[in-house]
């Protein structure tokens, strides 16, 4: 049996794990990540090479702190020059992790995983923790140049900030620096790790260069980062009433889907850590976001997809109300407690977030079915990997900006764009462990099976048919415009849209009536006011239709209005 002086021994130097490899958007993404969990480890990363374009290798060592500093009385010159050698040193890890640039993304690797000293007891002592800031640096390029001495400066510095734990030695290496021109930011750049989950990352997103193409280029959502995919294929977005090509969505390369559901996963401890009340308070302040940028939403919803305006605002708001839910989601997040269920046994349940999962979008509500999504997800502490129809993403896009801007993390929510390719990378990647689908029956099908393959939840929401029935009785004004409505609606294209009419007691007294309402519908590109009818969303789709209205005839079926030829005079091409 082991003694406990044993076991206390053992345990003295608990394992440190190296940090995960992955794949990031850039280079000082790849360096925060493994300094976040060097702090979370309890050991220090210090860049040991870089060759800034391609190549960056990190070691890990405990900070300067100095083992068996103390010289015996009766040790020896010759043994004290061996302790020197071998204790006195800094205690290095020999692991290293490198990351090398792979077309346009970088990829991390560690070379080995061995740790030979223990995790820093107190995060305090972290050097991270006594670094300086970048307006510190300017200040103490300033005194220096006046003529301060270290501890003159350090003394001014504390005024400032009272929890500096610098010491003078560290306002001499920075000295040093300042003397060798060595003055970018970067190089001061702490790796202290972010002291909340909820902060306004907004505020950190640059101005990407997807903004400045004409026409623009939809950008990835990566790790909090909007940024252009380095694929060299695109997919044109097209104003289905000009047949202008508004924007161009990229077909996101693997790489950038790893760095992705990688961003989500890293995202996921310390999110689904935070409280749910500051979850909560997030979706209140989303919320209220999509209501102030409504307008420009419901616009771009009308540019992409055709729809009319009307149409377009009822598509926002319908998914706003989603948000709404999320802000009071917190009682739905408690558990049950049963006492005594049998003698001396008690019984409880406790609902936890999954992990990191994810959605795949249909075209025919660019907002409202992103939002059945996401908001949901993330405030129950989930991570999410979003691909919005690659018809019209710009809604999606705009929401994620306004997550962004709201508060959510860096990797909580991340978007990747594409067709087939990303559908299978979704369903087999191993650590999206849930899926939600909302689209026809031949994909969802599909989607279902592959997934489920791999031990995934599966929320597949597939076609529908919708049929009215009209008794006798009903109301002859209410009924023809709620037909009118549910038929034409969109111009169609929602999985709720009428198909089928079933009139109890004959359609006699009900078809020139249904024939009249249907004409007085004013088909117009869908940002004209007067629009009742937008454009279908692509000519492929429009030919469809025509064709199935054609098999119809051909089948015996009675024509009493045909809309197949409307030209729009103000429009060159036909709605």
């Amino acid at each position: 049996m082991m003694d406990i002086e044993s076991c206390t021994e053992l345990n003295e130097f608990p394992q440190m794990l190296p940090p995960p490899p992955g794949t990031f958007v850039d280079r000082e993404e790849l360096i925060q990540h493994v300094g976040d969990f060097a702090v979370s480890q309890g050991y220090v990363v210090t860049i040991k090479q870089s060759k800034r374009d391609r190549v960056v290798v990190l070691g890990c060592d405990r900070g300067g702190v100095y083992r068996n500093r103390r010289k015996p009385a009766d040790e020896s010159s010759a043994e004290r020059t061996r302790r020197r050698k071998t204790g006195s040193r800094l205690t290095n890890c020999p692991f290293e992790a490198v990351g090398k640039k792979d077309d346009g993304l970088w990829i991390l690797t560690i070379k080995n995983g061995t740790h030979n000293h223990e995790p820093i007891k107190d995060i305090s002592e972290h050097p991270s923790a006594r670094r300086f800031t970048e307006r510190e640096i300017v200040l103490i390029k300033e005194m220096t140049e006046a003529g301060l001495k270290p501890r003159q400066i350090l003394k001014r510095l504390r005024q400032n900030n009272p929890d500096l734990l610098s010491t003078p030695k560290h306002v001499y290496n920075v000295k040093a620096k300042l003397r060798q021109g060595n003055m970018t930011v970067r190089n001061f750049k702490s790796l202290r790790p972010q002291k909340s989950a909820v902060r306004n990352n907004y505020l950190a997103v640059t101005e990407p260069s997807w903004r400045q193409r004409n026409p623009p280029r939809v950008p990835n959502l990566i790790g909090g980062r909007f940024v252009d995919s380095q694929s060299f294929v695109s997919i044109d977005v097209l104003n289905p009433a000009t047949q202008q090509v508004i924007s161009q969505v990229p077909l996101t390369t693997n790489e950038e889907f790893k760095a992705a559901v990688f961003a989500a996963k890293r995202a996921f401890p310390l999110w689904r850590n935070t409280p749910i009340a500051t979850r909560q308070r997030i979706m209140f302040k989303f919320q209220e976001l999509i209501h102030r940028d409504i307008d420009k939403l419901a616009m771009n919803i009308t540019a992409e997809h055709g729809k009319t305006l009307k149409d377009a605002y009822g598509d926002v708001l319908r998914g706003l109300e989603e948000v709404e839910h999320a802000c009071g989601l917190a009682t739905l997040q408690m558990g049950e407690f049963v006492s005594n269920v049998s003698n001396g046994i008690d019984t409880y349940s406790i609902r936890e977030p999954l992990g990191v999962c994810a959605g795949i979008c249909p075209f025919d509500f660019p907002a409202m079915i992103p939002l059945w999504m996401f908001p949901l997800a993330v405030t129950c502490g989930n991570t999410f990997i979003l691909k919005p129809s690659e018809k019209d993403p710009g809604a999606a896009v705009m929401l994620a900006e306004l997550a962004v801007e709201a508060g959510l993390p860096n990797g909580v929510l991340n978007i990747v764009h594409g067709s087939n390719e990303i559908v299978n990378a979704i369903c087999d990647d191993d650590d999206i462990k849930a899926i939600s689908f909302v689209g026809p029956n031949v994909a969802g099908t599909y989607i279902y099976a592959r997934a489920s393959a791999k031990g995934k939840r599966i929320q597949s929401n597939v076609g529908a048919k919708n049929h009215a029935v009209v008794m006798p009785d009903a109301s002859m004004d209410a009924t023809l415009n709620a037909l009118v409505a549910a038929g034409f609606g969109a111009a169609g294209q929602k999985c709720m849209a009428l198909s089928t009419v079933i009139f109890v007691g004959g359609l006699n007294p009900w078809e020139d009536k249904l024939v009249e309402h249907a004409k007085a519908i004013k088909v117009n590109a869908g940002t004209e006011p007067d629009a009742d009818l937008g454009p279908v969303i692509s000519k492929q789709v429009k030919e469809q239709i025509c064709k199935l209205i054609q098999t119809g005839v051909d089948t015996g079926a009675k024509l009493v209005l045909d809309g197949r030829n409307i030209v729009v005079l103000s429009y060159v091409l036909p709605i």
